[in-house]
C-alpha cells in the first residue's frame, strides 16, 4: 500500500470509531432521560447527572448577568 492509502485508511477508521462513540453516548443519554420521564422525576441537574457536581460561586445579590 502507498502511504497515502494508509493515511486515508487510518483517518477513516478514526472517524468511524469517533462516530460510534458519539452515537452510543447519545443512545445512553436518551435512554436515561426516557427512564426518568417515565418515572415522573423532575429533570433537575442533580437527578439527571448525579456524578457531576455544579461548582457554586456563592450567593449572588443583585442582577444576574448571563455568561
Amino acid at each position: 500500500m502507498k502511504s497515502t492509502s494508509k493515511i486515508i485508511l487510518a483517518l477513516s477508521i478514526t472517524a468511524t470509531a469517533a462516530a460510534v462513540v458519539f452515537f452510543l453516548s447519545r443512545i445512553k443519554t436518551k435512554r436515561m432521560l426516557h427512564q426518568i420521564a417515565d418515572e415522573g422525576y423532575e429533570t433537575a441537574h442533580d437527578i439527571l447527572f448525579p456524578g457531576k457536581a455544579i461548582k457554586s460561586r456563592g450567593l449572588q445579590y443583585g442582577p444576574v448577568i448571563p455568561r
